[in-house]
């Protein structure tokens, strides 16, 4: 399921702003019906009135946000930079001067590349809990234990589209989303295999997951949501954005 949602993601052509818009949808509804709960759920301690999990959903937001603007702060003294010695100086002093612009522009480049590839590393490992969660099941009753392998299947979907899409959103080509989309694929089976061994401490999977919350819902509303409608701000694209959420609340449904 997961190769099959990241095979829908890169099918879509100039449909792109659809996709876009439905894998927000999808991020928005992984962060409220399922990170959130789950996380306040494990880590219900406060600190100073503030759930733990919440705290950590902040700071997730905070930390891909203070990534961003470092990215983006760069970007523009690059720019100003540029202005500002084109056509001033020397030929060999000029071509000093676009060679440092050059380079910077490239760290740009990276460092948006990078955090495509952070988010992608961070669906890989929200895969990877979602198969400590099958193999917890199946440890509380067989049940108990293939009704949530299903609402991971469907939940994988999910997964493997946002996991290609991010990737490609920021820059990175197609080979390195791929990789991470069949790292994506592998994770629930890795996850489920490494239950037979321990069991993550049931706090520290909630921190991890408030964390994890605030970093979806940042690339959600900051990055994809205006990327969706830059290009084509239709009522279809929003459409999309809620048909995604509402797809969440189902599977979230039959899950429960």
């Amino acid at each position: 399921m997961t190769l099959i949602g990241g095979w829908v993601a890169q099918r879509t052509g100039d449909r792109r702003h659809l996709v876009l818009g439905f894998a927000a949808g999808l991020m928005l509804g992984v962060v409220g019906f399922d990170l959130l709960p789950e996380a306040l759920h494990q880590a219900p301690e406060e600190v100073h009135g503030v759930p733990q999990a919440l705290l950590m959903f902040a700071a997730g937001f905070l930390a891909i946000h203070i990534v961003e603007r470092a990215v983006a702060i760069h970007r523009g003294h690059e720019g100003e930079y540029a202005e500002h010695t084109h056509g001033q100086r020397p030929a060999q002093v000029d071509g000093h001067a676009h060679g440092h612009a050059h380079g910077r522009a490239r760290a740009g480049v990276d460092g948006r590349q990078g955090i495509g590839l952070t988010a992608a590393f961070a669906l890989v490992g929200h895969s990877v809990m979602d198969g400590f969660a099958i193999g917890a099941a199946f440890q509380a009753g067989t049940t108990v234990g293939t009704v949530v392998a299903i609402a991971v299947v469907a939940h994988d979907f999910a997964d493997g589209f946002n996991t290609y899409t991010i990737t490609r959103l920021y820059g990175n080509n197609r080979r390195r989303a791929l990789t991470l989309l069949a790292a994506d694929a592998l994770a629930p089976v890795t996850g489920a295999a490494i239950t037979l061994l321990f069991t993550i401490p049931e706090h520290l999977l909630g921190l991890y997951l408030g964390f994890f919350a605030g970093f979806l819902l940042y690339l959600a509303t900051s990055d994809i949501l205006p990327e969706a409608h830059s290009p084509h701000p239709s009522r279809t694209t929003l459409l999309c954005t809620l048909g995604g959420v509402g797809f969440m609340w189902l599977v979230i449904g039959l899950a429960g």
